[in-house]
């Protein structure tokens, strides 16, 4: 049996030493009050809100996370761009936000024409999907510091201030659904490469796919289902399912959730039948659902016809009025 904190990631220290940055962080800003770019307080939840005048810029930050490692160990870094930029924007949806424009960073040992290229084509893939420029970057050589790899990026959009999605909408009974992802994306693989590779191997078989295949599928990018979505419905709530699974629908509502989530397949179940518990797996993992959804019950079924035109969607539940999330047909609980 291992859990995420095991595996050498301990959320719940990491949120406490985070405490004091984030206070600090919020002092800043007085600096820009009254300005243009003031930061819109208590709005943004996934993104940051800066005020334009008609309209806010959504700001956000994120890496691949230790995905790179595991692109390293098999040489293959073709992907790990659109993850990065798939965490990126993904997250500004979450606002209701149109991504815009990206800058990346990424940080070496020393210098690889090859691996630089692949990263690059990955990055274009990324961009291409999601709609957005990349307006500059930087690369940093620190032989002293970096021992691999490390990629990042920092992602800008933009949203109409009558249409920020913050989920103060939301209301017992609303409809939740749930987007498939892609399978990992890019959390949870500490936990998954420490408890799978030293007894398998990247090179192990498991449903006609290499593990490392399965670890390195690139994180699915939202941005045109949900943009169709926002232009077509009035949604109450947009989660992107990241490191925390489903703790993350605790961002954007006090209201709780009835859920059944979808049957533990693929690289999920391949976890959990090596001594994950199942409560771990909900609370690390996206278990095959990279987005949330929530609208009305009256537009449930527009709003499922629009999302299955782009990738699987289906309805995982309701909104209930108890705070707390629970998996219904899991008997998982997070209160």
């Amino acid at each position: 049996m291992l859990t995420y904190a095991q595996a050498g990631v301990d959320e719940e220290k990491t949120a406490k030493a985070l405490r004091g940055i984030i206070n600090l962080a919020r002092e800043t800003f007085k600096f820009r009050k009254g300005k243009l770019g003031e930061p819109a307080e208590d709005l943004g939840h996934y993104s940051a809100l800066l005020d334009f005048g008609d309209f806010y810029l959504a700001m956000t930050t994120d890496g691949v996370g230790t995905k790179v490692i595991v692109a390293e160990a098999v040489g293959k870094f073709d992907t790990i761009g659109i993850d990065m930029i798939a965490m990126n924007v993904n997250d500004l949806l979450c606002v209701g936000a149109e991504p815009v424009a990206l800058v990346d960073y990424f940080a070496v040992k020393e210098p690889n024409e090859r691996i630089f290229e692949e990263v690059a084509k990955g990055l274009y893939k990324g961009a291409e999907e999601a709609g957005i420029t990349i307006v500059g970057g930087e690369t940093a050589v620190m032989p002293d510091l970096v021992n691999g790899y490390d990629l990042a990026g920092t992602a800008i959009g933009i949203v109409e201030k009558n249409k920020v999605v913050t989920g103060e909408k939301i209301r017992p009974g609303d409809a939740v659904i749930g987007i498939s992802s892609s399978g990992i994306h890019s959390n949870g693989l500490t936990l998954a490469r420490k408890l799978l590779i030293p007894k398998y191997g990247l090179d192990y078989e498991y449903k006609g796919k290499k593990l490392w295949e399965w670890l390195l599928e690139p994180t699915r990018i939202y941005v045109k289902p949900i943009l169709k979505l926002l232009n077509s419905v009035e949604v109450h709530g947009l989660a992107h399912i990241t490191g925390g699974g489903l703790l993350n629908l605790k961002r954007i509502t006090n209201y709780g959730f009835k859920l059944n989530m979808p049957p533990i397949t693929g690289i999920f179940k391949l976890i959990y039948d090596n001594g994950v518990p199942l409560e771990e797996m909900f609370r690390v993992f996206n278990m095959g659902v990279g987005f949330v959804v929530v609208v009305s019950q009256e537009e449930k079924e527009e709003a499922l016809q629009i999302l299955n035109k782009y990738y699987d969607s289906f309805e995982l539940g309701i909104v209930s009025e108890k705070p707390g999330i629970i998996v219904e047909n899991y008997g998982v609980k997070f209160i």
